[in-house]
């Protein structure tokens, strides 16, 4: 369904190295309709984490697989 490719971007707090933005782009990757993760790793600042969606995909499902990895969702943000 590309006609519904949506990017979702989410806000990452605790990322500090490669071997978090390894977990944080498994988990993710994991969620059917998940397309891509793109991590832009910050350190003074939340990291920001893109996911393209192929289809429907909860805040809570996004937030339930950074969880899961480890980190936390400080803001969601998606394109219209």
């Amino acid at each position: 369904m590309a006609d519904f490719d949506r990017t979702v971007e989410l806000d990452v707090t605790g990322m500090t190295c490669s071997h978090c933005v390894a977990h944080v782009r498994e988990e993710l990757a994991e969620i059917p309709g998940v397309a891509n993760v793109d991590v832009i790793l910050r350190k003074e600042t939340p990291s920001l984490v893109t996911v393209v969606i192929t289809e429907p995909v909860s805040d809570d499902l996004l937030k339930a697989a950074v969880d899961e990895a480890g980190y936390e969702v400080a803001a969601i943000r998606r394109d219209a």
